[in-house]
């Protein structure tokens, strides 16, 4: 009766052993510092949002802070040497000009575009000149703001602008038009690329 030879046993020498386990280990480690890189890059990622969230809340808080300037600046009374409270009488466009104003006294008045891109798309907000046509926070009202290089706080004081735009709400006295006040304001954080802008309609009783 033959008999089949049994199967070759397969066995690893010590040697083998070992440099399997080598590149186990490899392998693992791989793993752990890919997943430490993973995990740090994420927690970079979620301090540069957390930093940008914060600075962009500033520039809307320094937005909203130049609506209110300009509202103080429609109401009056004018703390400035360029007394203008007359400039928003209801059915006056007294100082307002195409393309804004750019002196002491109608800087940032403005009639809006007839056509094309609005005006306060096309105005330069960051322009600090003497020939500015948006007016500077506390310009013309005397308020004063916190604002610098250093902290957590603007760069630089917000601006605005504002346009005499027709009152068309119904029910208005009839004759003469009537305007009201549509102002947009661009608010800067701790960098002067990180801007908010904001408007609002403003009806001056």
């Amino acid at each position: 009766m033959n008999r089949r030879p049994a199967p070759p046993v397969l066995r690893l020498s010590r040697h083998h052993a070992r440099g399997f386990s080598l590149v186990i280990v490899l392998i693992i480690l791989s793993i752990v510092s890919l997943l430490g890189v993973a995990a740090t890059q994420m927690t970079l990622l979620t301090e540069r949002s957390s930093r940008y969230d914060r600075d962009w809340q500033i520039a809307y808080q320094s937005a909203e802070a130049a609506l209110l300037d300009a509202e103080f600046d429609i109401r009056g009374p004018n703390t400035s040497a360029a007394k203008r409270v007359s400039n928003f009488a209801p059915t006056s466009l007294l100082g307002f000009t195409d393309g804004c104003g750019s002196t002491t006294a109608d800087r940032g008045l403005c009639m809006p575009a007839a056509a094309g891109k609005p005006v306060w798309y096309r105005v330069d907000f960051t322009d600090t000149t003497n020939a500015a046509k948006t007016a500077e926070f506390g310009e013309f009202t005397g308020r004063t703001l916190d604002y610098g290089n250093t902290g957590v706080r603007p760069a630089r004081k917000p601006r605005y602008i504002i346009e005499a735009v027709p009152d068309r709400s119904p029910g208005g006295p009839a004759g003469a038009t009537r305007y009201l006040y549509r102002v947009t304001a661009m608010g800067f954080g701790p960098r002067d690329d990180t801007q908010a802008v904001l408007q609002m309609y403003f009806r001056k009783e």
